[in-house]
């Protein structure tokens, strides 16, 4: 059990269709504490092995069809967040032919 005051305050996560249907049990909408976007990937990931792969590659950087939007803002990993934050993981479009 953490110590109080040692987790971050809780943020809103909201995820794409497209990523929860890879993911049996996970959900679109999940209140998760983080400090910045890379916690949330990170505990994403602890909920879900295998979602941080989906969402960055190797350097780590987000994938290049991947966004992370703060509060309607398009962000980097680094990016703090404030409690009750808004955090909407998007996938991008690919326009058909």
């Amino acid at each position: 059990m953490p110590e109080t005051g040692a987790e971050p305050p809780a943020v809103t996560v909201t995820l794409p269709e497209t990523l929860t249907a890879l993911f049996p049990g996970s959900l679109p909408r999940i209140d998760m504490p983080a400090a910045n976007v890379v916690e949330v990937i990170e505990n994403l990931e602890a909920r879900w092995p295998g979602m941080r792969d989906r969402l960055c590659d190797s350097t780590p950087k987000l994938r290049r069809r991947i966004n992370v939007f703060v509060e309607g803002r398009r962000v980097p990993l680094d990016t703090p967040l404030e409690p009750g934050a808004m955090v909407h993981i998007m996938t991008g479009i690919c326009e058909g032919g």
